[in-house]
């Protein structure tokens, strides 16, 4: 018989913080389980930012369970995507946003970034 370990991470607002410091790209995604649109849309902005972007980082927020983390970053809609670049505040997109939307408002300002 196998033993498994399960190790739930959850985010802080101080977890989130420093990964906008040390990073040059973070996307914060904030969700929740009972939001349909917010579980369609993150695997098609998984794909996209892989395909894109090498060096975004993406910090998931769920929040019914970290619940402090939404209001310090002035979230009150889900789905909303924060993107960071240099650690400053970049875009803001909240419940009607595309894929592509999203993408082709990051690229030029990433390209220039990690040129």
């Amino acid at each position: 018989m196998e033993l498994y370990s399960i190790i739930i991470f959850m985010n802080t607002i101080e977890n989130i913080e420093q990964s906008i410091k040390e990073n040059i790209a973070v996307m914060v995604y904030f969700s929740a389980p009972t939001c349909n649109v917010c579980h369609a849309l993150k695997p098609k902005l998984m794909e996209a930012l892989d395909a894109n972007f090498e060096k975004f980082v993406v910090e998931s927020v769920d929040i019914s369970v970290e619940e402090d983390i939404a209001p310090h970053f002035g979230v009150h809609a889900i789905p909303t995507v924060l993107v960071f670049l240099d650690g400053k505040e970049f875009l803001r997109k909240s419940r009607h946003m595309s894929v592509g939307e999203v993408i082709s408002e990051i690229q030029r300002p990433y390209s220039i970034m990690i040129s």
